[in-house]
């Protein structure tokens, strides 16, 4: 339907309406259980290419720039940006849920002990390249990933690999024909299938990673929406659109990914029409966006969290009294109200509360200096300490200004004697350093991939995760909560899993690795001719269906 006039979409996301299959927090449905068959029906056929939406550029301003296009080796939003457009993977996510629908693949089986998934593929499709895709194709795109001996392998680290635990989950994948692929498991996974619908999963062009070796990151090839034309580092992606598409039709002739770090000069562009939507825009502009009457301003709560995470290898946080301090020394409410406005919530799990297994009868830190003080003084640290702070340098869902947080936070932590030090690097190299342990404590966060709880807590905190290259950059250890996310992991059953969850973030709580900060509201302003663009709750920014009104 084309639009005309100023369109606010705000969606409220609560557990009613995970159930009812219409939110982004993980639905039933998206699981396979171990116990049964499962097979689902094949996608819909593409309807017919309509004349009026077909052509057009659009231009995405977003805050920085990716990191590679190689989405088996990337681990940040800003990179999966990009190769959303150039790759698929066997299955993919129903816009706007985190329910699961055939993609590459147009049906899948599940053994009765759970341990094989048997895939059929989508013929007649090929690669940017022109080379056949295949069952071949998916299996090299996954052993790249994990068989050591793999001519490619050392292209890694596989990071995202690493962090869903898929060395201790996937044994083998064996192409039984041309369109037949079966994974065999080691042990029962109850989001696999959701896993498969995630970034890292998507399927490469065996040539292309022939052809380009390590600069394959630079130069993507897949089956997707877009081909991968230029990019020119720190200033903008160009994509062409790819007329062979297997679920097509794809309307605009390009896209545009174009990096301006400052929020209020997207802000600037979007009004001049330089560009045609943009990412994370500034809370203090919010309100004029929806008195745009060229604006539609798309929102929908966050499946997000952002936190300080503290190292627990280094001291003092090797201390828990020190990392409950630290909560206590911190105002998450201040936080809010001075960056985040109406588009925040205040953190006190490492789970979204729009999360299924939510545990809202956990009881937040609240703000008070003078419990802060006393615990310090019990652990040793009577006058305080000298920290370096982490922040990141590029506005994200869950942090839109890390900047201006980390300067709330140095003066809070200022009246307890911790002399907070801000530091920061360009994004790929944060990346990389927290990903190596290297700083005491680091502001990041988390957009959820599959709307599993397993995401978040296996990923982000479990002692697997805090291997580096890490995903838990607390790089803490912690056998319980390990276990319990482990027990979780290996059950069908969601009353158990609920139940194991609840417990594991009562032991986050104890044990204090974060200092949780916010949710955040996700706000897309946009031209009001730019038409279906929906906002995915796993973060992905998907074009391949929006189009241009005149």
């Amino acid at each position: 339907m084309k639009r005309t006039g100023l369109l606010i979409v705000t969606v409220l996301l609560a557990m009613a309406l995970v159930l009812a299959g219409c939110s982004k927090a993980e639905e039933p449905a998206a699981q396979a259980a171990p116990a049964e068959k499962t097979e689902t029906a094949a996608a819909e056929p593409a309807a017919p290419v309509v004349d009026d939406k077909m052509g057009g550029v659009l231009v995405f301003g977003r805050s920085g720039d990716s990191v590679g296009l190689d989405p088996g080796r990337e681990t940040d939003g800003e990179s999966f940006y990009g190769s959303t457009a150039v790759f698929d993977t066997l299955v993919e996510f129903v816009p706007g849920q985190t329910a699961v629908k055939p993609a590459l693949a147009t049906s899948w089986e599940v053994s009765d002990d759970g341990l094989e998934y048997t895939f059929s593929l989508r013929k007649g499709v090929t690669f940017h390249d022109g080379t056949p895709f295949n069952a071949e194709a998916v299996v090299f795109s996954f052993e790249r990933q994990f068989i050591e001996d793999h001519p490619y392998y050392a292209q890694g680290p596989w990071k995202y690999w690493g962090y869903m635990d898929m060395d201790n989950i996937v044994d083998s994948v064996v192409a039984v024909d041309d369109y037949t692929v079966k994974f065999m498991l080691k042990k029962v996974e109850a989001p696999f299938i959701a896993n498969l619908a995630m970034d890292f999963a998507s399927i490469v062009s065996p040539t292309a990673v022939e052809k380009y070796g390590d600069d394959f990151k630079n130069n993507p090839v897949g089956t997707g929406a877009f081909k991968f034309v230029s990019w020119a580092k720190d200033s903008q992606i160009v994509f062409e659109r790819n007329d062979a598409y297997w679920d097509g039709p794809v309307y605009l002739d390009r896209l545009i990914l174009k990096v301006i770090p400052d929020a209020t000069s997207r802000w600037l562009a979007l009004q001049k029409g330089e560009v045609d939507l943009i990412d994370f825009p500034s809370t203090e502009d919010i309100a004029a966006m929806k008195a745009d009457p060229d604006v539609q301003v798309i929102q929908q709560a966050g499946l997000n969290v952002g936190y300080l995470a503290l190292n627990t290898q280094k001291k003092p946080f090797d201390n828990k009294l020190v990392r409950q301090a630290m909560n206590y020394a911190i105002d998450n409410q201040a936080i809010i109200d001075g960056v985040y406005g109406e588009a925040g919530q205040v953190a006190k799990n490492p789970l979204p509360p729009t999360m299924w297994s939510y545990n809202d009868d956990i009881e937040a830190y609240e703000y008070s200096p003078e419990k802060a003080a006393a615990l310090l003084a019990e652990a040793g640290y009577p006058d305080g300490f000298d920290m370096e702070l982490w922040a990141m340098p590029v506005a994200r869902p869950y942090n839109p200004n890390a900047r201006k947080i980390a300067e709330i936070m140095q003066d809070q932590l200022k009246k307890v004697n911790i002399n907070a030090e801000i530091v920061s690097y360009e994004w790929g190299t944060y990346l990389d350093k927290t990903d190596q342990g290297e700083h005491q404590a680091a502001m990041l966060g988390w957009t959820g991939d599959n709307g599993d709880p397993d995401n978040f807590l296996w990923v982000l905190l479990s002692e697997p995760a805090a291997i580096p290259p890490a995903g838990n950059i607390a790089m803490w250890k912690n056998a319980e909560f390990t276990e319990l996310c482990s027990q979780a992991k290996q059950t069908a059953d969601q009353d158990v899993r609920d139940r194991l969850y609840r417990e594991a973030q009562e032991v986050f709580h104890e044990e204090a690795p974060w200092v949780p900060i916010a949710h955040s509201v996700v706000t897309i302003p946009a031209k009001n001719y730019v038409n279906d663009f929906v906002i995915y709750p796993t973060g992905k920014r998907v074009f391949k269906h929006v189009w241009l009104q005149d």
